[in-house]
Formats: C-alpha cells, sequence, structure tokens
C-alpha cells in the first residue's frame, strides 16, 4: 500500500493528493492550522493545488488563540 503519515498516523496515499483532501481524509474541519509537508511550510491558499508526494510526512497543527 502507498502511504503517507499525517500527525504520526499512516493513511493510504492517491496520486495527485491534495492537502485539502488530506484534510478531508483526516476528517479535519479546524479553521485554523498550519500544515507542514517534510517539515516545509505549506500556504493555504495552495492547500487545493499543492501535491503531496509517496511516502511524505505531513505535520497538521492546530492554532489556540487565548490569553
Amino acid at each position: 500500500m502507498k502511504k503517507i503519515t499525517v500527525n504520526s498516523t499512516e493513511i493510504a496515499w492517491e496520486e495527485n493528493m491534495t492537502i485539502d483532501r488530506v484534510l478531508q481524509v483526516m476528517k479535519y474541519t479546524f479553521k485554523m492550522i498550519i500544515v507542514k509537508v517534510n517539515d516545509k511550510l505549506v500556504k493555504k491558499d495552495k492547500y487545493n493545488s499543492y501535491i503531496v508526494e509517496e511516502n511524505s510526512d505531513v505535520k497538521v497543527i492546530h492554532l489556540i488563540s487565548g490569553g
């Protein structure tokens, strides 16, 4: 099985898989996030076009505000 790792969880990799698709598969809906692929920050406006390669390590970090 071709795979990627998202926050230490292995999931099936799909051809032409975008960040948006990764978030959908993982059921992440929180709006305030940062995404890194192989330690490289991906800008939010690229989530629908950035292709995640097979065997990538994806980190989705939820931002929390407060005081």
